[in-house]
Parts: structure tokens; sequence; C-alpha cells
């Protein structure tokens, strides 16, 4: 893929140990182009070869929307062929992926609208954030859009079958209090609370062992593939690497020193 400064659409921002990729198309509620997918899967991988980066926080610009899907009117330029829309559909397909097998935990943080492939990309996230007024909704059915396996069964995986059965039949936008209660979305937060408390989370996750935080993550994305498909072994080999690491000396030292701990992930 390219490399990360490919559009000014994209932006990103490390603060200590945390890592932030921003949706940068307010006026047009973040609508994602072909050249933002593209960047915004280079941003993960700076994040993913920086050691000192433990969270990836995504998020969309301007306040009125975290991604509202994709940008009609870049579909005559980039969708009007079937090679043109393969492209497209590649590059989406490769930034959802780099979020969901992301090896660190990622955190969507979402104010407002999160249509159409904002859904696609927050549930690529481990864990979803969100303010009252924010309004969830795929309208597919409205389109005559179809909607691929692997993105139908991250849905399903979250909210299960019934209630996802139910966004796409509907196509309609579903409130903050209704994704909650469908397990879409971890918290519902007031709107001026929304960033202190990602912040907050972002920094409690990154001060705790990533070695057993990423193994967790590894492990749990393997629960949720056919038993054929599960790698035990390396599920096996990180909980024995947490085991055989300096952060568990560390971890049980703080315990007893009763003191917070300093984990390097080694």
């Amino acid at each position: 893929m390219n490399a990360p400064a490919t559009t000014d659409k994209m932006l990103s921002r490390k603060e200590g140990q945390v890592g932030y990729v921003i949706f940068n198309n307010p006026e047009k509620h973040n609508a994602v182009s072909l050249d933002m997918w593209e960047a915004a899967s280079g941003y993960l991988e700076d994040f993913k070869n920086d050691d000192n980066i433990r969270v990836v926080v995504v998020t969309g610009a301007g306040g009125k929307a975290f991604v509202s899907g994709a940008d009609i009117s870049k579909f005559e330029s980039e969708r009007a062929s079937k090679e043109a829309s393969d492209r497209y559909n590649e590059a989406v397909d490769h930034a959802y992926g780099a979020f969901y097998e992301f090896p660190k935990p990622t955190i969507a943080m979402i104010r407002g609208y999160c249509i159409g492939g904002g859904m696609g990309l927050a549930m690529s996230c481990d864990l979803r954030i969100c303010t009252e007024g924010s309004k969830f909704a795929v309208p597919a059915a409205k389109l005559s859009i179809g909607y691929r396996y692997a993105g139908l069964k991250k849905l399903v995986d979250v909210v299960g079958p019934s209630f996802a059965k139910e966004i796409f039949y509907t196509a309609r936008q579903f409130t903050a209090q209704e994704a909650q209660t469908m397990g879409l979305v971890n918290r519902v937060l007031p709107d001026a609370e929304l960033e202190s408390y990602v912040k907050d989370y972002a920094d409690t996750i990154a001060g705790n062992a990533p070695l057993s935080v990423d193994s967790v993550k590894f492990i749990v994305g393997e629960i949720l593939k056919d038993p054929a498909e599960r790698d035990l072994a390396k599920a096996e080999a990180m909980v024995q690497a947490c085991f055989a690491s300096n952060d568990f000396i560390e971890g049980r030292r703080a315990f007893m020193e009763k003191r917070k701990p300093k984990f390097t992930g080694k």
C-alpha cells in the first residue's frame, strides 16, 4: 500500500503510548475516498511497527460524524468501471483487515454519524465508545448494495444474528441508546466527556502489560474463527510468553511493593 502521507483528508498523531487515526473530511461528514482508505492502512502500519504505541484510537474530524460511508462524489472516478470498483473494494477490505487484525487494542471514538462504511470500520475495532447523539446505520438495502460474508460476520460477532438482520433489513438509523442495547457500542457518553473518557481508557489500557493485553486480543480473534482455522499453538505460545517475561516479574514486584508497575512488553 502507499505511504501514509497520501492525502490531507487523513491525519495521525501520537500522544504518549496512544496513536490516533483521524478521518478528516468534515465537510462531507468524513465520507471516505480510495486514497483515504489507503492512507489509513499506512498509518496503522506505522503504529504497528512503533513499540512505544500500545493503543490506537480511530475517530472523525469536525464533530458531526465518525465516518458516514463512501464518498459518493468519487464514484465516477473511483468506481465507474468493474476494474476501478475492484480496486476500491480491495482498498476498503485491506483497511478493514488492517484494523481488525491489528495486533494492539483499537478504540473507535464515535461522535455523530456512523453510517455504512463507518459501521464497517467501527466493527473492525476492538471497542466502540460514542456520544449520546451518535447515529448508526447500514443503508445497503436502500441502495441495493450487497454485503460480503466477512463484513456481516464481524457485525454478527458483535450484536448477534437477530440484531444484525434488523440493522440490514430496516436500513434505518439507530440511536446511541439502541446501539448500546444491541451491544454495538461499549459505552455512551455526553458529548463533552467523550474525548477525556477515551483518553483515560486508552491510557489505562496502555499502562497494562502489553503481552497480556495483546495475547487476549489474538486469542479472542481465534475464538471467533472456525475451529479448523484457529492457531492454538500461537495462542498458547503467547500465554507462555507472558509467564516467561520480565513484565511478569515486574507485575509481582509492583503488587508486593504497592506501586504502579512499569511494563516494557518484554
